[in-house]
């Protein structure tokens, strides 16, 4: 985890609101950004349900749906790998370990399966967060 593959590498960089219409405009844009390459549809729905996951847990718990409040996310493509990372500089992720457990959640009405549904769809699933300075949720899929 932690680097990049260190070969040739396209870097995309996108900022949005904090708002849940948004999540589609991710999902497209990670599928974009490896159209090109030999995988298949299944993968392709995978990386795009695990964008959504981590777009919308930065929508949702990051920033209690407060739509004034940017998303950044940024995808490096590189040949053999792609790596996603969704920042936020919401209310930070007190206990990584416990929000990574299955069916755990800050909240009552969810579920708490999308970290469960980013780490069984992706290659790794790296998570970044410090109490009130925000998170940053990097995913890595292998393109080989």
């Amino acid at each position: 985890m932690g680097e990049l593959h260190n070969d040739k590498r396209n870097i995309l960089e996108l900022s949005f609101s904090a708002v849940s219409a948004n999540v589609s405009l991710a999902r497209l844009l990670a599928a974009a950004a490896v159209s090109d390459r030999d995988i298949t549809m299944a993968e392709i729905d995978e990386i795009k349900v695990a964008v959504s996951e981590a777009v919308s847990n930065a929508i949702i718990h990051g920033y209690g749906n407060d739509s004034s409040r940017t998303v950044r996310m940024r995808l490096e493509v590189s040949e053999r790998q792609l790596m996603i990372s969704v920042i936020d500089e919401g209310v930070g992720i007190a206990d990584i370990e416990q929000a990574l457990k299955p069916s755990f959640s800050s909240s009552e009405e969810r579920m708490g399966l999308g970290f469960a549904f980013m780490q069984s769809f992706m290659d790794a699933v790296e998570v970044i967060s410090q109490p009130q300075q925000g998170t940053t949720v990097r995913l890595y899929k292998n393109l080989q």
